[in-house]
């Protein structure tokens, strides 16, 4: 059986790969990404957790499931933005968005 911590070293891992993707890239696609690792960190997180604490409630598989949700309407929803952003400004550089200002 694999011990909890080898779980949690692989989580935070990915976390910080997360991390680093949203903080380094200016690519609003690469920043999306990376979000996308850091919530499925949070998801081995609370399955280990649930593996290890109570395995005969669900809770741990409801809470990540309702993560892949929401991750797949952030997916869903940040995809279509910056495809608008694209046909309006040609460009999907982060830093290169400015459509609140005049």
């Amino acid at each position: 059986m694999v011990p909890l911590w080898m779980y949690l070293m692989v989580a935070a891992s990915l976390f910080c790969i997360g991390v680093y993707g949203v903080l380094a890239r200016r690519n609003a696609i690469a920043i999306l990404m990376g979000i996308e690792l850091m919530l499925n960190a949070v998801n081995i997180n609370l399955v280990a957790f649930w593996r290890y604490q109570t395995p005969l409630a669900l809770s741990g598989q409801a809470f990540a499931a309702f993560v892949f949700v929401v991750a797949a309407a952030e997916a869903a929803v940040g995809l279509a933005l910056i495809i608008n952003i694209y046909r309006r400004r040609q460009t999907v550089i982060a830093e290169d968005v400015d459509l609140l200002k005049w």
